[in-house]
């Protein structure tokens, strides 16, 4: 994305923010993916107010900071007038202290929107964790697996999204499979998980046809410090159980850089 967009979306969620008075603790926080292999670049609404401007295939926005409530996405193609009816309208309700991905997924003949609850909860020392979403229209359910080896992830639909699965820090040869099967759909050679992060793999394009099928990395770093002690999916310690979730700060880090932005953009437009 670049950063007339980011600033975009951001002067837009901060403005939000402002208007409703939620305190960064109460937000959801969204994220906006284009997974629609034949759709032409795309402008997005939220509740009738453009946050995202002219965002090609398999681009994405960062998470940004919303108050809870229900949203309308509509996505229009890039230019369009807001008076044009959008090719695809998605309703969602967003909860506080919640992460979520929405996508547009599918041929533009067969479109559809996929809202998906992202977990970012901090991955224990040395791990990183890991989602997969399915994102293929053409591809079969699939699986993840080492290469030669192991199934990560079993029979994955499209549409669908798993994880968080933690996994030690290293870098890996993985495989996208047919599911239930060893026949290779996608060789994934040198696929580097640094600690810390957390990574949705999205397997997107075409299996038979053009763009052709590739997986896009979204990576996200969690703003808090990881729990020791935890084990990973390639490790033989036991885990503890329960789940450490992101703390309220990363909410109040995001108004505050949205904040920022804001006030640039705003200063931008009383200059001119």
């Amino acid at each position: 994305m670049n950063k007339l967009i980011l600033t975009t979306l951001a002067a837009a969620a901060f403005a939000l923010a402002s208007f409703t008075g939620a305190g960064a603790a109460d937000e959801a926080r969204v994220r906006v993916f284009h997974a629609s292999p034949d759709a032409p670049n795309v402008d997005v609404y939220a509740n009738g107010n453009k946050v995202l401007s002219n965002v090609a295939f398999k681009g994405a926005s960062d998470y940004l900071a919303v108050p809870p409530g229900s949203y309308t996405f509509d996505v229009r193609p890039a230019g369009a007038a807001a008076s044009t009816a959008p090719v695809l309208s998605a309703t969602a309700d967003l909860k506080a202290n919640t992460d979520y991905t929405v996508a547009a997924l599918g041929k533009v003949a067969q479109l559809k929107a996929g809202v998906f609850v992202d977990n970012n909860a901090a991955p224990a020392a040395g791990k990183a964790h890991v989602q997969v979403l399915h994102a293929s229209p053409d591809a079969p359910a699939v699986d993840i697996a080492l290469k030669g080896g192991a199934v990560l992830v079993a029979n994955l639909p499209f549409g669908e999204q798993k994880g968080p699965l933690p996994v030690d820090a290293g870098t890996y040869n993985l495989e996208v499979r047919a599911a239930g099967t060893n026949t290779v759909v996608l060789p994934l050679d040198g696929v580097r998980l640094d600690a810390g992060k957390v990574y949705t793999f999205a397997a997107v394009g075409l299996a038979s046809g053009t763009p052709a099928l590739s997986v896009q990395p979204l990576v996200y770093t969690p703003m808090t410090a990881p729990r020791a002690g935890d084990g990973g999916l390639l490790d033989t310690r036991p885990s503890e159980s329960g789940t450490s979730y992101l703390p309220y700060a990363a909410g109040a880090a995001v108004i505050a850089f949205g904040g920022l932005f804001a006030a640039r953009f705003v200063a931008a437009r009383n200059r001119s």
